[in-house]
Order: C-alpha cells, then structure tokens, then sequence
C-alpha cells in the first residue's frame, strides 16, 4: 500500500544534486528557486536538494544561485526528467586582490556596528536560506584596512548551537541593499552556546573593507542530510540558531533576504530606535 503513494510522492518533486561543472564535485548550500511559483529550497551539506513541482504553470525556470559561482537556469516542464538531476555551474573566476603589506605601528583596530551587550526584546528567526545582513557603517570616515572579524550575538533559545553561513556584502544593490560578495568562502560556524556575542577570525582571508561600511549576515543552511522546500505563501517554522535584535540606531541598517523574492529592508522600530540585527566586525583602521 505504501509503495504506489511513495512513488507518487516523488514525482511530485523535483530533485537532484548541485555540482562543480569543472570538478563535478557538490556544491553545498546552494539556493534553488522556481522562477515562477515563489517556491525556493536549498541543497544541504552533499549539494542534494528536493522541491516541489510547479503549480501555477506546466513550464517554469529552475534558478541556482551558489556563491562563488554563476547564476544558471533550467528549464523545467513536462517530458523534461526532472528526479535526480545532476546541475552543472561554473564558477566564477574571482581575481585575487595584492596584499599590502603596511606597518604594524600604523594599524590600531577599530570596531564597527554593535555596541551593546544586552540585547533588545524579540528573536530574529530564518529558515535555511534566508538570511539578515546589518551594515556595519564607517560613522567617521576613517580609513579602513582588512577585515579582522565579524560578531554575531546567538540567542540562548532555539538552536543556538545548529551551523550557519557567514557572509560579508558590498552596499551596491538596489538603495544601497546587499549586494556583491566580499568573501567568496564558504564559512560555515557553529556557536558553542547562546546567550552571548560568538566571533569568527577572518584575517586569513584578506578582505578590504569598503571605506563606508559593508554588510555582515547570518544566512540559515541545513546540515546532514536534512531537506527543507517551502512555498512563500504559506507559513513555516522557524529553524537552527537565533539572531538576538538591537535598539542602538535611529536608521534602520538590516536587510533580509528570503530566496525567490530576494532583499527588503527591515523598518520596525520602538520609541524612535530602529530594530536591527545584533552584529558588529572588527576592522583595521590605518593611521597616516
């Protein structure tokens, strides 16, 4: 009796694995979308994923978007097999940058972003592949080196200890939203605990800080061998590791992004300070 439903249950759905085109090695974390039906999922750790078939018309575009790579569509519609999929993507050349070597006697460090360490009232909450980037802005002016580290504040409840995706962005989107990728590394973390500020060491990676700020997000992934497909419409349930909310700016400085519908600028605000992820980075500051 089980086996006819199974089977039926599969073709319902599309499903496959996200590769390397060069190396055909699996690409982990990758956000998988239906152009058309609003429906969005992500390959876990093994580059697998699964996601419903479309609804709302017979023929839609299939839109991979994994960093480091480039965007690639498939074209998804009837007589196309469409279980167990290999996807090829290419990826993106990314030109190393020359390192500047700059005395250490003109360096002193400079933080960025988030002050406090007693978090506002709420729970910033996602689902794998959403994600909530804060600009960490340049208030002064002041000149910028590399990247020392990025800090986000883990909230004690939920699953504080569940991994997720560190990410650093350019302001250059759309009114100055999220945008190009200054680390082009998967940076997969996991906090040992919640209820305190939990940092991650990113000087090996020499990334330039963009003299007026840039963005730090947390974006939610799977692990193991989990899938996880929603369709925006509908409600889901929250998953992995909390993001604890700060009332420190008077300017809303966070953006989610949800796959499929892409980034929106939060604008909630209490007494006059705005709602804003708790996240801050430590830069260099060079000193002429």
């Amino acid at each position: 009796m089980l086996l006819p439903a199974l089977s039926f249950a599969q073709e319902n759905k599309i499903s496959g694995r996200v590769v390397d085109e060069k190396t055909k090695e699996p690409i982990p974390f990758a956000s998988i979308g239906l152009k058309e039906e609003q429906t969005g999922a992500l390959t876990n750790e093994y580059g697998y994923f699964q996601i419903a078939m479309p609804e709302k018309n017979p023929q839609d575009s299939l839109v991979v978007v994994a960093l480091g790579y480039f965007h690639k569509a498939v074209l998804v519609k009837p007589g196309i097999k469409i279980q167990d999929m290999i996807i090829e993507v290419p990826k993106r050349a990314i030109e190393l940058k020359e390192v500047k070597v700059i005395s250490s006697a003109k360096i002193k460090n400079l933080d960025l972003g988030s002050k406090s360490n007693t978090p506002g009232e709420g729970m910033i909450q996602g689902m794998p592949g959403s994600q909530y980037a804060f600009f960490v802005k340049n208030d002064k002016a002041k000149k910028l080196g590399n990247v020392r580290s990025v800090s986000f504040y883990i909230g004690e409840n939920g699953f504080p200890r569940e991994p997720f995706r560190v990410r650093l962005y350019k302001a250059d989107g759309n009114y100055n939203s999220p945008n190009t990728d200054l680390l082009t590394e998967n940076i997969v973390v996991s906090a040992p605990k919640g209820g305190e500020w939990y940092t991650i060491d990113l000087t090996q990676y020499n990334i330039e800080a963009p003299v007026e700020g840039f963005f730090v997000a947390m974006e939610w992934i799977v692990s193991g061998d989990k899938f996880y497909t929603t369709n925006f419409m509908d409600n889901y349930t929250p998953y992995g590791q909390i993001l604890r909310p700060t009332f420190e700016f008077k300017e809303s400085r966070t953006w989610n992004y949800t796959i499929g519908r892409g980034w929106s600028l939060i604008t909630l605000a209490n007494n006059g300070m705005r709602y804003n992820a708790m996240i801050r980075a430590e830069v260099d500051q060079i000193k002429d």
